[in-house]
């Protein structure tokens, strides 16, 4: 069994930063991409940023605010969010594709964290 496990939201006055952290625990063998989403009240659930299990990485509209990274050895990826906008509200959720010792590749889903930009 594979957990996903998502910490580092809060709440941040506009303007300010946080860093999000997803640890992927259970019967690893190697995990593939791994990708934070968020899903706004009353919107639809949306791609923040991608990287792949060699490092590439993908990101929506987040003009160069966010960044994502992966600690490999800790099974782990990040999403460093600057400059942060109340728009940037949202619950953020992990997903990773994952192959375990007994199934193949799977995608997983962290519960999600809240994250609210206010002043």
């Amino acid at each position: 069994q594979v957990q996903l496990v998502e910490s580092g939201g809060g709440w941040v006055q506009p303007g300010g930063s946080l860093t999000l952290n997803c640890a992927a625990s259970g019967s690893i063998v190697s995990i593939n991409a791994m990708t934070w989403y968020r899903q706004a009240p009353g919107k639809q659930r949306e791609l923040v940023a991608t990287i792949t299990g060699g490092g590439s990485t993908t990101y929506a509209d987040s003009k160069g605010r966010f960044t994502i990274s992966r600690d490999n050895a800790k099974n782990t990826v990040y999403l460093q969010m600057n400059s942060l906008k109340p728009e940037d509200t949202a619950v953020y959720y992990c997903n990773a594709a994952i192959r375990t010792t007994n199934s193949p590749i799977s995608t997983y889903w962290g519960q999600g964290i809240q994250v609210t930009v206010s002043s």
